[in-house]
């Protein structure tokens, strides 16, 4: 880890953090979800700087050692793409692939429908891409589902703040790496769907929590809540809503995400490649939401092999 360097690039007015490690001339960006910020990828970066690739990690405005915006509330995916572009630009690079976890799948993307002279490839895990559109999950899930109850203002504000951010983090990494979706009950809020007692998963260390724990008890939680989940319905002016960029999906089995409605379908039966038709989807059959930490080298080695491809 300690091979990995740490810098602060001014963009659109506010100071982001951006890990980086390797020299090589093929470039490779990180996009991460949540609860998760640069140091998900601790495993991938080492593992292509020593392929001879450069990795790069930003943590997104508001998440991680990154500046938090002036007004969360008005936090935007746009924000996100614009970032993105910023950091390229800064940091003079042409052209990158992008590995992209969770919700960092849109702006992934996204960025590489609207810039895709700066992109030679997606990687995504978890999530496919389609095409932005208004939210639909109040009509197929319940009240309780987590999303909802995040997007309610101040609803989540109030839950996690009952506990510090090392257990905030703590609970979602115990539900998310469950393979069912979060639901709570009308007189339950979402993190008391976990136990106190509840162990963490095994590939994942109090060490590891201790250190999204101490960023997030830095960023808080404001900006995340805004950017997915009160930002899901974003509309964006697309010249093509298509993905023509080479691509891999790399789905874990078992990740909750392939409960909600229509998902598992889209990959199964490849429908998914009507928005992206040079897709490639692998699966990893015992892999959860976090496939990337659980199963490191797998997923090293996936990646390894489509830079390769398509370089």
């Amino acid at each position: 880890m300690d091979q990995i360097h740490h810098k602060f690039i001014h963009i659109r007015g506010l100071k982001l953090h951006v890990a980086d490690i390797g020299t090589g001339p093929n470039v490779v960006v990180f996009l991460h979800g949540f609860p998760e910020i640069w140091f998900s990828w601790r495993h991938q970066m080492i593992a292509l700087a020593g392929a001879g690739y450069r990795a790069i990690a930003p943590d997104y405005r508001g998440y991680g050692l990154s500046d938090s915006p002036p007004e969360p509330d008005k936090a935007t995916f746009s924000d996100l793409l614009a970032d993105l572009l910023g950091i390229l630009d800064e940091l003079g690079l042409a052209k990158v692939f992008l590995v992209a976890k969770d919700f960092g799948a849109r702006p992934a993307y996204l960025f590489a429908i609207l810039h895709p002279e700066r992109v030679l490839g997606v990687i995504t895990l978890g999530v496919p891409y389609v095409p932005p559109g208004p939210s639909l999950y109040h009509k197929y899930l319940p009240e309780g589902f987590y999303i909802l109850r995040w997007q309610e203002p101040g609803r989540a504000e109030a839950d996690f703040g009952r506990l510090d951010a090392k257990t905030v983090v703590r609970n979602i990494y115990i539900l998310f790496s469950r393979n069912e979706i979060p639901i709570a009950e009308k007189n339950q809020e979402i993190m008391d769907l976990v136990e106190p007692s509840t162990p963490l998963p095994p590939w994942i260390t109090e060490e590891d929590l201790a250190t999204y724990g101490a960023l997030y008890e830095k960023s808080g939680f404001q900006t995340a809540l805004k950017v997915p989940y009160r930002s899901i319905g974003e509309e964006f002016n697309l010249p093509d809503p298509i993905a023509k960029v080479p691509a891999l999906l790399i789905v874990g089995g078992q990740d909750y995400f392939l409960k909600f409605p229509g998902v598992e379908d889209l990959i199964k039966t490849e429908k998914v490649k009507e928005f992206a038709p040079n897709l490639e989807i692998t699966s990893i059959p015992e892999g959860t939401h976090f496939v990337q930490e659980q199963f490191p080298e797998r997923v090293n080695q996936l990646i390894l092999e489509f830079l390769g491809k398509h370089i």
